[in-house]
């Protein structure tokens, strides 16, 4: 659904950003509980004191369809020390030193992650952002966008995986037929799991210090992109939710949940960031891992079987569009 902006045209960016994540966020969790016949969504709202903001997490456990799942949202405030920008930069080139003592900043944003309880069914992942420093007088001093989604099959199937990115690339290319590659490209580089050198998943979209359009013309792109995740996600689980599984199909199942693990507790800079921040909410920030995972000393796959099918494309990522 188009983002409905009810702030007055004035506003600044940060409140359309927060305004738009509200709106996805109730948009999201209807469409996903469509699908499940038992378990429901249920809002978590936590605060990190007085004058720092805080959010709401929406999670769902124990379904038919979904195992596990969460569609947070955030909006924090205050101030960040010399020793978080030092951090920071290294990841962001225009995050700027204060001249001396902290720097205000703000953030706001949408962070879902989706676990299936069927193999066949693919976990999957969306996050987008906004980030805002401010100088002494209230007005923005460094600013970006950042987000993607993407998708992480346990057995591959083709159209799922096509759909998946074909629905990004229509959300990009209204914009600019040069975002998808790049972005495409930057994704399946950023979930590198790079001590078992194979990709978390078949990809998707992934940006980040995305300030050189207007900010306007930015928020558009992120809501489009917003907009492309219910239609590319949701009939591949009507497909797969109730199709057939074996033990060994369960199984093979844990052993990449446990490699999703590795990536967000390992390499996620987001997971690393908010566990590093004072006030941070760590059930918030570790909603994203699996109910249930496992791990099994040099596991290799039957070659030949659909389990190394899909390890082949982890190591060499390809062109789904």
């Amino acid at each position: 659904m188009p983002f409905t902006d009810q702030t007055s045209p004035n506003a600044p960016i940060r409140e359309k950003m927060e305004a738009l994540i509200r709106q996805k966020q109730q948009e999201i969790t209807k469409g996903l509980e469509a699908l499940e016949p038992t378990a429901r969504f249920f809002a978590d709202s936590w605060s990190r004191g007085e004058s720092a903001g805080g959010g709401t997490s929406c999670v769902i456990q124990d379904g038919e369809v979904f195992e596990k799942g969460g569609v947070n949202i955030s909006v924090v405030y205050g101030s960040l020390p010399p020793k978080a920008v030092e951090r920071m930069r290294a990841d962001h080139k225009n995050l700027k030193f204060p001249k001396e003592g902290n720097i205000p900043f703000y953030a706001c944003g949408l962070s879902m992650v989706i676990h299936p309880k069927n193999p066949h069914a693919p976990t999957t992942h969306l996050n987008y952002r906004y980030f805002e420093t401010w100088n002494e007088d209230g007005t923005p001093q460094t600013w970006w966008f950042g987000g993607g989604a993407d998708l992480t099959p346990s057995y591959l199937y083709e159209e799922d995986a096509k759909l998946f990115h074909q629905k990004h690339k229509d959300a990009l290319d209204k914009h600019d037929t040069s975002l998808y590659p790049k972005y495409k490209k930057w994704c399946d580089e950023y979930f590198l799991i790079k001590h078992r050198q194979e990709t978390r998943g078949i990809g998707g979209i992934f940006f980040d210090d995305f300030d050189d359009r207007k900010p306007e013309e930015i928020l558009s792109i992120v809501s489009d992109c917003f907009d492309a995740f219910l239609p590319s996600y949701v009939p591949t689980i009507e497909k797969r939710k109730d199709q057939p599984f074996t033990e060994e199909e369960r199984n093979w199942q844990q052993l990449r949940r446990g490699r999703y693990v590795e990536f967000n507790l390992v390499l996620d800079r987001g997971t690393q960031f908010g566990l590093q921040t004072p006030g941070s909410r760590v059930e918030s920030i570790l909603m994203s891992l699996p109910a249930t995972a496992s791990w099994a000393y040099n596991h290799q796959p039957e070659e030949g079987s659909r389990e190394a099918e899909l390890i082949q494309v982890l190591k060499n990522p390809r062109e789904w569009v």
